[in-house]
């Protein structure tokens, strides 16, 4: 990967890991499905007047929409407004990993390797440690929600999994125009019947938030990320992804002054190490089988 490309990704895991403070600063004035709608609409209108229909089915973007559009934003934002801190939901949203492969073990018979299988464990157990931890910066409902939200995701991964090679951009742009009116209408029945006099009274904190987490974490964002995927092996850029919590719970130390305790450390760098193993084992094991094999024969040839 050249310098243009690496500077690239590491925009967008800074933006993505970022992410998670600023819509903390959001959720202080709005209430959280309707921030979340409110992120979609700004994305979806006007650009889909302007970005033409990606090369995919609309029962593409209409499940995409739902289940990481409603259902995982959905349930992520309502988390994070008084259950999860921001750090901490970037990492536990990470669950996506285990779940997806999980997903395409039992729906489509993948095999799963030794790496995956020990990663996932791994990480399982620090996910758990979770449950155990009445007193930290994530209640047991929050980290509910949280890996419920993760599952969802893991859901739209399979369906976008299965699209082929399809423009991200586009993709977000039209799949971001389902989700407004779902959520809308959960705001209004669950949380305000007055959502223009609330409106009216956020301040510019909460609009530099929204307008952060969709263009910015979702136009731009999505954008560089479609391509280095198009100019980049999916192999070379996915493991950047691994940086997204590490920058999230950095931002949020430095932003929020969120503070981890001992258990919540423990089951952060179990959950780090486990995804690490899962996404990177195969082909660090695989490197240095090489290279061993490689230097097996430079000494035959030596002697």
């Amino acid at each position: 990967m050249d310098l243009k490309s690496l500077g690239c990704a590491l925009l967008v895991v800074f933006i993505w890991g970022m992410n998670f403070s600023v819509i903390k600063f959001g959720l202080e004035e709005l209430p959280p499905i309707m921030f979340s709608g409110l992120r979609f609409l700004i994305v979806a209108l006007p650009a889909v007047f302007f970005v033409p229909f990606p090369k995919t089915s609309a029962w593409n973007i209409v499940g995409v929409g739902l289940f990481l559009g409603v259902l995982k934003f959905g349930l992520l934002f309502v988390a994070m407004k008084a259950d999860v801190s921001a750090g901490l939901a970037s990492l536990l949203l990470q669950a996506q990993v285990i779940f997806t492969i999980l997903l395409s073990v039992l729906l489509w018979k993948e095999a799963i390797s030794r790496f995956q299988a020990l990663g996932m464990l791994l990480a399982s157990a620090g996910f758990c440690l979770f449950f155990l931890n009445s007193q930290g910066n994530a209640t047991i409902v929050g980290v509910s929600m949280i890996l419920c939200a993760a599952l969802f995701w893991a859901v739209s991964n399979l369906i976008m999994k299965r699209m082929g090679q399809v423009n991200l951009l586009h993709f977000m742009v039209w799949v971001s125009l389902i989700p407004p009116l779902p959520l809308f209408v959960l705001s209004y029945l669950f949380e305000t019947q007055h959502p223009l006099a609330l409106l009216a009274a956020t301040t510019a904190k909460t609009w530099i938030s929204l307008a952060y987490v969709g263009y910015v974490s979702t136009l731009i964002a999505f954008a560089l990320w479609g391509w280095l995927l198009r100019n980049h092996s999916a192999a070379t850029v996915t493991p950047f992804a691994l940086l997204i919590p590490v920058v999230g719970m950095l931002g949020s130390g430095l932003l929020l002054d969120e503070r981890l305790t001992g258990l919540e450390m423990t089951g952060s760098s179990l959950i780090l190490f486990g995804l690490s193993i899962s996404i990177l084992g195969q082909r660090l094991f695989n490197g240095i089988y090489q290279r061993r094999q490689h230097l097996n024969r430079l000494e035959r040839e030596d002697c």
